[in-house]
């Protein structure tokens, strides 16, 4: 699997939603861009490996592994492109770990295709343009004491203790669903 035609605006899109993969691929393809699309960690590295393109749009969990893999792969091959995650399942802890590898973006799904554009045609401004619907304070709250559950390797009362609750009140709130937006 190699890019034809224009290289400059090369595009790898690894996703295993195979509906969703198929839009993205076709919708940036009407854009102008030169797109490969594949399912797996395995292929994505393949490709990035032997075709190094310009652009790529990574789902960070995969079915044979984590997309940061992929991003690393992209990285070592041609430092320079520009690599946007996606995610359902995003949270603070796993968007820093997606820009630490590389990612300039970090999108959750299902994103639509103009703001992917968006994400990897960035102007290169220090700080993005603020987001229409941000994050309510329960929400960041919520996100914050998911961070510091994984880094306590989800210990509930190593967590507890960290950031100063009662193990009861912790796990009350883990037991909740997220806060909405």
């Amino acid at each position: 699997m190699t890019f034809t035609g224009d290289v400059t605006r090369s595009l790898l899109i690894v996703d295993d939603d195979a509906p969703f993969r198929t839009r993205l691929a076709r919708a940036m393809e009407k854009r102008g861009f030169n797109v490969v699309a594949v399912d797996c960690v395995q292929l994505g590295i393949e490709v990035a490996q032997e075709s190094a393109p310009a652009f790529a749009v990574v789902d960070l969990r995969l079915g044979d592994g984590n997309g940061l893999d992929v991003v690393s792969a992209l990285r070592d091959a041609r430092p320079d492109a520009r690599v946007v995650m996606l995610t359902g399942y995003g949270n603070i802890a796993t968007a820093v770990a997606a820009v630490k590898a590389g990612a300039v973006d970090y999108l959750p799904k299902p994103a639509d295709a103009d703001a992917v554009e968006s994400a990897l045609l960035a102007d290169g401004r220090p700080l993005p343009q603020p987001p229409e619907n941000p994050m309510s304070a329960d929400r960041v709250r919520w996100e914050h004491i998911q961070r510091v559950f994984e880094q306590c390797d989800r210990n509930v009362s190593e967590t507890a203790r960290r950031l100063k609750m009662h193990r009861r009140t912790l796990q009350r709130i883990l037991n909740k669903h997220a806060p909405r937006a």
